[in-house]
């Protein structure tokens, strides 16, 4: 469903120094399928799934989506793909129940099918007691399930998901957490990004551990465990970091 190449994404200073954000990223994610990218803040988790969802091109390498390359066939790819990224806004005089017909109209869907796919979002993600409020009211977690409710709503096989739980409270984040295992059921195949290691260890079927651009290993959990002598993601992360270091020194 998804597969990278030697994915690289240079960006420069005012100065012209570059800099590189994103270095040979090579994974493939199938169907049915959770891929954790696992990493700190200013690791290039965002970088690279925006180069993923077509939102910026790399520099170099490639990425393939359903048997299409993302430079090559943008506008077909952005159909086919739910993008969710962390500065994503929502119209904010529109209610929920507005705003996803509006972009299940821009999808081309027919008016029977959006009702029916905003009935089945609403109770899939609990969002029935504001469904009728102006998105400009809605507290963070609100905002996020209706967000995520847009990305679905013409039932993408591809889920790009940058931190979708970030700054949630604990029921809104279990919430988005049971969306993403309901959806690996119904055979979508899921990449997002976390620094969060018990959502990576609770969710993923792989992860890939990127630190300063670079994807350090990709696996399974135990494959990780297996390949740093630790007996948990976080364990595992920070051995692949000291040898990072070490190589890199």
């Amino acid at each position: 469903m998804l597969r990278t190449e030697d994915l690289c994404k240079v960006f420069h200073t005012a100065r012209g120094k570059p800099v590189a954000a994103v270095k040979n990223a090579t994974f493939s994610v199938s169907a049915g399928e959770i891929f954790g990218i696992l990493g700190p803040n200013g690791a290039g988790k965002t970088t690279l799934l925006r180069m993923l969802g077509t939102i910026i091109t790399p520099t170099s390498g490639h990425c393939w989506i359903n048997g299409m390359r993302t430079d090559e066939s943008p506008d077909q790819i952005r159909s086919e793909i739910g993008f969710l990224s962390g500065n994503t806004k929502l119209y904010g005089r529109l209610n929920p129940a507005e705003l996803l017909r509006y972009f299940g109209r821009l999808y081309g869907m027919p008016n029977p099918l959006i009702a029916e796919r905003t009935d089945a979002l609403k109770d899939l993600l609990g969002m029935q007691e504001f469904m009728d409020r102006r998105c400009e009211s809605l507290s963070t977690g609100q905002t996020q399930k209706v967000s995520i409710a847009r990305v679905m709503m013409h039932d993408p096989k591809v889920l790009i998901l940058d931190e979708p739980t970030l700054g949630l409270d604990i029921l809104t984040s279990r919430t988005i957490l049971e969306f993403i295992l309901d959806a690996k059921k119904r055979g979508h195949s899921i990449v997002f990004s976390t620094h969060y290691m018990t959502e990576a260890q609770l969710l993923c079927d792989r992860i890939g551990l990127i630190h300063q651009g670079e994807l350090l290993a990709v696996g399974t959990k135990q494959e990780l465990y297996e390949r740093t002598g630790t007996e948990s993601i976080q364990e595992a992360f920070l051995t692949l970091i000291g040898r990072h270091g070490a190589g890199a020194a």
